[in-house]
């Protein structure tokens, strides 16, 4: 029986590089996955998927993706990165996939943006996921990072601005919930 999983964890936690090497993993078992993410993540191509650890694939854009080529079982796994873009009727398309053609889809993203609030694609995928887990990664100051924190250029964070403004390490950073609250980024880029 197929699945719909959302994997979810902050900012840093090797979700994309997870996403790549369970495609891989069903390469290598002579089955098919296709990766697939919102157009909405465009930092480093169209039509590219990559981790910050440099591991990269090409991918197809959630709004390009054939229909008929998933009805028809080409697919033997769907798995989606940047999943927190995703609108509502997206991740319902999703649990189509897996309730009517018993195909695994497979989604990666935040739960919660900058300033801890749900992602909408995030909120629609906790409510009908039928597994959760999440992807952990550290704080600076060793705690589990729970929390992705906005940096405001100047030495600390800010929970003012856009849902989306696309970045990587240069723009946001993972916290655990007691430094996100105090707005604490660390000493490495804590105001001097």
């Amino acid at each position: 029986m197929a699945k719909l999983y959302f994997r979810y964890g902050a900012m840093s936690s090797s979700k994309t590089a997870n996403a790549i090497m369970v495609k891989y993993n069903y390469g290598e078992q002579g089955q098919k996955a296709l990766l697939v993410k919102p157009r909405t993540d465009t930092r480093d191509g169209v039509h590219i998927m990559k981790s910050r650890s440099g591991v990269m694939d090409e991918c197809t854009l959630f709004d390009e993706m054939d229909w008929e080529a998933v009805k028809r079982k080409e697919y033997d796994c769907i798995i989606v990165d940047e999943s927190q873009f995703l609108t509502k009727a997206e991740v319902e398309l999703l649990t189509d996939i897996v309730d009517e053609y018993n195909v695994p889809v497979i989604c990666y993203g935040l739960r919660a943006d900058f300033r801890g609030e749900l992602f909408e694609g995030s909120k629609w995928l906790l409510a009908w996921a039928d597994s959760i887990e999440e992807v952990k990664t550290i704080c600076w100051c060793g705690r589990k990072a729970t929390c992705n924190a906005r940096l405001d250029g100047k030495g600390g964070i800010t929970k003012q601005g856009e849902q989306v403004v696309l970045g990587a390490e240069d723009k946001y950073i993972s916290l655990c919930r007691r430094h996100w609250k105090q707005g604490d980024p660390g000493p490495k880029l804590r105001k001097q």
